[in-house]
């Protein structure tokens, strides 16, 4: 009889419910990188346009914000192009929803998967914040091209290289909330099915109190407190702070979204992994 130490993979109940097993999950990275894969192939399959469609929304959608919230409302993009101040706070927002809104499907979408074959259900919620995170460089990429062009024709912008050092950071919060708050919503959803119709809305409400169409100096002083709570908020304006050189740029803010992004992940953990072990006679 062959000894433990001689198998190659050992499967076994996780001992407590913090357990992350990433060295499991770096083992199976060829497992991630094909759910990457389908998710890109699968999401505009049989679609004339494609891949294009990563520009069309936020393009899209930015237009809809030019017109309704500068043409029509008038609200203040604090001195800066209306169509570079809106897509910045889209492009970061959807990202975030991308990976929560996903992921909170997880249990759901992937019953069959799970209930045939054995590997770390985690895979599947990194393999979302992966495939998003490559839809959201190609999106960057178009906001690059447009700020470059206002950059050199408007003498508002002033660049923060010292501060854009901040952005691969504020992408690993992004995506630590989505993830954290995805698994979360993912595990209850298995015993409250209501939840996933809360999600499609709750996430487009959420967007308005976050300084996605407006900046956080432009608020009211008695309304700031309560935007500040969001930690998606730090984000979106450390970004504006860095692009643009207006907008508020604070390291307790920062630390906040931080302590916020680790609170939510470790709850999702624990979450995930105590749903984990029954799911299959919920579902």
């Amino acid at each position: 009889m062959k000894d433990k130490k001689d198998w190659d993979i050992i499967i076994a109940p996780k001992s407590n419910l913090f357990e992350l097993r990433l060295s499991e999950i770096w083992r199976y990275r060829d497992l991630v990188m094909m759910f990457v894969k389908r998710d890109f192939i699968s999401q505009y399959k049989q679609t004339i346009l494609g891949p294009l469609w990563f520009l069309i929304q936020p393009i899209l959608t930015t237009l809809t914000f030019l017109v309704v919230f500068t043409g029509i409302a008038g609200i203040s993009t604090d001195n800066q192009p209306p169509l570079l101040f809106y897509m910045s706070g889209i492009l970061m927002w959807n990202y975030f929803a991308a990976c929560l809104t996903k992921t909170s499907e997880t249990f759901l979408v992937n019953a069959s998967i799970f209930g045939k074959v054995y590997f770390p259900r985690l895979t599947v919620p990194v393999s979302n914040v992966i495939s998003n995170l490559i839809a959201f460089i190609i999106q960057m990429v178009l906001f690059v091209i447009i700020y470059i062009y206002y950059f050199f024709t408007s003498d508002s912008m002033h660049l923060n290289p010292l501060v854009l050092v901040w952005l691969p950071y504020l992408i690993l919060l992004m995506a630590t909330q989505g993830l954290g708050f995805g698994i979360i919503i993912s595990s209850l959803t298995i015993k409250y099915r209501d939840l996933k119709y809360l999600v499609v809305f709750g996430v487009q409400l959420l967007m308005y109190a976050t300084p996605v169409v407006y900046s956080y100096s432009s608020l009211p002083v008695s309304y700031r407190t309560y935007i500040a709570l969001n930690p998606m908020t730090a984000v979106i304006e450390t970004l504006r702070y860095a692009v643009f050189g207006v907008g508020t740029f604070r390291l307790d803010f920062i630390l906040y979204s931080t302590l916020c992004s680790i609170a939510v992940l470790l709850v999702g953990v624990i979450i995930f992994n105590k749903v984990e072990k029954n799911f299959m006679d919920s579902v």
